[in-house]
């Protein structure tokens, strides 16, 4: 009974075959959250994949019905061990994005998994379906050596994360006393470097909106109306000069965060961003004053993602009567969410745009959520990580990207540690998706590793509830 057995039996899974067979039974259900034709199959991977399994493990299980019409159903399992015993928290989320069948490099389907070299190619083996088994076969690994956790566990498993969680946050506010923890850790997103653990804490927010300029009823011919009637396009381009500066650098004042403190700036200060995946980064981008980490993890970026007057694909001599941009504003603590864009209506008004128009999308924010590298239990699964690999993990106190952290922190008031077992290059999102092989073996023997610790009795009690 020891930790290094522990660890040896998780690895053992990867190299018998297990990993890669449970992971492409897993792939093969076809959890489109965005294809309401697929609404069926996120209930039966509930029901089918996960609930045996957890009951094999000594969970008690609950389905619940999202609050949200349409929306898919919450899956609540847990093992009680002893009221004296801390509480770990972990989270996974069973939909994935649209398929993209037909899209993929010949050979590969987005539902059926297949190995290529060092890869594992199928939908959902990033994000996060190869994430969650991991922490599954992590938790079996603890409990087949040492027969017990030695830890109370709850397990979440989401059907809607990617429509933005939702129903997610009534079913925290509603079983509040009975998602009780005394830490979240769970995996989701990449790491910043394949060979390299990563730990981050918290989340970049994220709020996508409209900007909208509607002049006129219809088009009308650039040879008679040129230099008559506004152009809605350049009205809008100039609107959003007056966002940002030619580098990118944010000009709405109040989008300017106040929390880049020196503790953050000494946590970022040695990351890596990019290297080796993806394109080079823009050292000309961004705040001048920053550098690419900070910019990233510890500040505030402005985006347009898409942009459209009259007909792209197939211009016609007119002036436009509308034009219209879809933006997206990623944010970090110290960003006041709910003054977001009426400091944007103050700033363009401010400006003489007020005829630009401002319109929220539907799918709401998620709000940024950060937890300090110095916290007790980002510095115990640091330690853990680092004796089950030999490596120090790269540790971030938020995320780049946004997930639905804002509602683990809001409404039980966790500490939040996330452990991700991508990395960027994953296509993650698009077609010919995958996960890395080595970097799921290392990450099977750290997760049981990080287990295996807490249910020694040296987790932190600081939380404790």
């Amino acid at each position: 009974m020891t930790r290094r057995t522990a660890i040896a039996g998780a690895e053992t899974y990867f190299d018998d075959g297990g990993f890669q067979s449970d992971l492409a039974a897993l792939v093969a259900f076809e959890t489109e959250s965005q294809n309401s034709a697929q609404a069926a199959e996120l209930s039966r991977y509930l029901t089918e994949a996960m609930v045996p399994r957890l009951h094999a493990m000594g969970f008690e299980t609950v389905q619940h019905a999202n609050a949200v019409a349409g929306a898919g159903p919450i899956l609540v399992a847990q093992r009680h061990e002893g009221a004296a015993l801390p509480t770990v928290l972990t989270y996974g989320h069973g939909d994935v994005t649209h398929g993209q069948a037909g899209q993929w490099r010949d050979g590969l389907h987005p539902f059926e998994l297949t190995e290529d070299g060092a890869r594992l190619y199928g939908r959902g083996t990033a994000d996060n379906k190869g994430q969650h088994l991991i922490t599954i076969a992590a938790l079996e690994a603890v409990l087949r050596t040492r027969g017990a956790l030695g830890f109370n566990c709850c397990f979440v498993v989401e059907t809607g994360e990617e429509t933005g969680s939702p129903g997610l946050a009534a079913l925290f506010a509603a079983q509040k006393d009975a998602l009780k923890a005394d830490v979240l850790i769970a995996s989701d997103g990449p790491r910043l470097q394949p060979e390299t653990p990563t730990m981050f804490m918290g989340a970049r927010g994220c709020l996508d909106f409209d900007l909208l300029v509607d002049l006129r009823e219809g088009a009308h011919h650039s040879g008679n109306w040129g230099g008559l009637l506004a152009d809605p396009a350049m009205i809008l381009a100039q609107a959003l000069s007056v966002i940002t500066d030619a580098r990118g650098q944010i000009r709405v004042p109040e989008w300017r965060p106040n929390s880049l403190s020196e503790e953050i700036r000494a946590a970022l200060r040695d990351l890596p961003v990019c290297e080796g995946a993806g394109p080079a980064v823009d050292e000309d981008w961004g705040e001048a004053d920053l550098s690419p980490a900070e910019r990233v993890f510890g500040w505030n970026s402005f985006a347009v993602l898409a942009m459209q007057s009259g007909i792209p694909e197939a211009p016609v001599n007119a002036i436009s009567d509308k034009a219209r941009a879809h933006c997206q504003l990623r944010y970090v603590v110290g960003t006041d969410t709910e003054e977001i864009l009426p400091a944007l209506r103050r700033h363009l008004d401010a400006h003489g745009f007020a005829q630009v128009q401002i319109r929220a999308s539907a799918a709401g924010a998620f709000s940024p959520t950060r937890l300090s590298p110095t916290h007790p239990w980002a510095q115990f699964v640091a330690r853990s990580i680092e004796e089950t690999t030999g490596k120090a993990p790269h540790v971030l106190p938020n995320l780049a990207g946004s997930l639905p952290n804002d509602i683990f922190v809001d409404h039980l008031g966790l500490p939040t540690i996330w452990v991700p077992h991508s990395y960027r290059g994953c296509c993650q999102h698009a077609p010919d998706e995958h996960v890395l092989k080595p970097l799921c073996r290392e990450a099977l023997g750290l997760m049981a590793g990080v287990f295996w610790d807490i249910g020694a009795g040296d987790a932190p009690d600081a939380e404790r509830r």
